[in-house]
């Protein structure tokens, strides 16, 4: 959860404003905005305009709409809501738990952290496992070494890189209750690929427990529907072409009550001598994944799954991405390529809205 430099946070600024986050579907819609990677549209017709708030946080623009069953006082308790599960766990702020977790005393094996803290590491660990460690969450020595925000970005040194690969070892972190245990010193964890998805599922629950039943939130990448449109009609999220200078579609995805969550080679990236480097990095080499992929997108039940899936499903590459996602149920995968084409896991292609 790193700052945005000055630069950066104008143009995407710039660009939020102009393409607002109108939001959610119809198969005759003429106005469209794009959130992120994911196109949201609105069809006026069939709906009122939803109460809509959008602020800067989890170094990204996030955005809630309420459709049905809210009123202003829960939608700005909703940002709220998500502003104090950036203080749990973002690893750069100093006043967030994961931070200190990260900088505990040396010699510090043992540290009690909070029911959320826990329970994230836990089911992050747990998508380490099945991945074989192609995800790994111990991969911040590592990412403090790319600095995707720079002016001028620079390659960190092959020295570099050898130097922290060590320290990146998830069998090094094991939970008990609400203790995460360690075995060096020098491991520190990194829950980017996982946190957003845990929050949107828990902004969830807020909103139902206030009485809201149709709603979208945004959380840059990562989109969790509530319920169904007002008018009982499925959402339809548009997973936006990379890298595309319009509001360009890949796919429609009819969406009831689930999430879709992408993780790609353009969200963080620089590009030195004509070559793509972006954040998706490889634990085992130091540097970015580079197996065909542009981008991996997620529609399931729970964010936080959709979530580590996307990164971990991008991390492992399209044969074993789709025997993963193959085995595991109402879970769907689209697997985009660097020529645009999608490849799909078992019963992926069923959840596209019709053009």
């Amino acid at each position: 959860m790193k700052k945005f430099n000055k630069k950066t946070v104008i143009v995407v600024a710039a660009v939020i404003i102009g393409l607002f986050v109108l939001a959610i579907a119809g198969k005759n819609t003429s106005m469209k905005s794009v959130a992120n990677n994911f196109d949201l549209t609105l069809d006026k017709k069939n709906s009122e305009e939803p109460l809509t708030d959008t602020t800067f946080a989890l170094d990204t623009f996030i955005t809630v709409s309420i459709y049905e069953g809210g009123n202003e006082d829960i939608l700005k308790g909703s940002m709220e809501f998500i502003r104090n599960y950036e203080m749990v766990f973002s690893a750069t702020n100093p006043l967030a738990e994961l931070y200190k977790l990260n900088h505990r005393e040396k010699g510090a094996m043992s540290v009690e952290v909070s029911d959320d803290l826990a329970f994230l590491i836990d089911r992050a660990l747990y998508y380490c496992k099945i991945s074989g460690g192609s995800f790994d969450i111990t991969t911040e020595p590592l990412k403090e070494l790319w600095d995707f925000n720079a002016e001028e970005p620079e390659l960190p040194s092959d020295e570099s890189i050898k130097e922290q690969l060590p320290k990146v070892d998830y069998m090094r972190v094991a939970v008990d209750g609400n203790t995460i245990k360690f075995t060096s010193d020098d491991t520190r964890i990194d829950l980017g690929a996982i946190a957003k998805g845990y929050i949107a599922d828990k902004t969830k629950e807020y909103l139902i427990e206030m009485g809201v039943n149709s709603a979208i939130i945004n959380l840059g990448g990562n989109v969790l529907c509530v319920g169904k449109k007002p008018s009982g009609e499925n959402f339809t999220i548009g997973l936006q072409k990379p890298y595309a200078d319009r509001n360009e579609t890949v796919a429609l995805l009819t969406v009831d009550d689930e999430s879709v969550v992408s993780s790609g080679v353009y969200e963080r990236h620089f590009v030195i001598d004509g070559k793509n480097y972006h954040h998706i990095l490889n634990p085992k080499t130091g540097y970015p994944y580079d197996n065909g992929l542009v981008e991996v997108s997620i529609l399931t039940k729970s964010s936080t799954d959709a979530d580590a899936l996307s990164t971990t499903c991008f991390s492992l590459g399209v044969e074993e991405g789709v025997k993963l996602l193959d085995s595991i149920p109402d879970t769907y995968g689209y697997f985009i390529l660097s020529d645009y084409s999608i490849i799909y896991s078992e019963g992926a292609k069923e959840q596209l809205a019709e053009p």
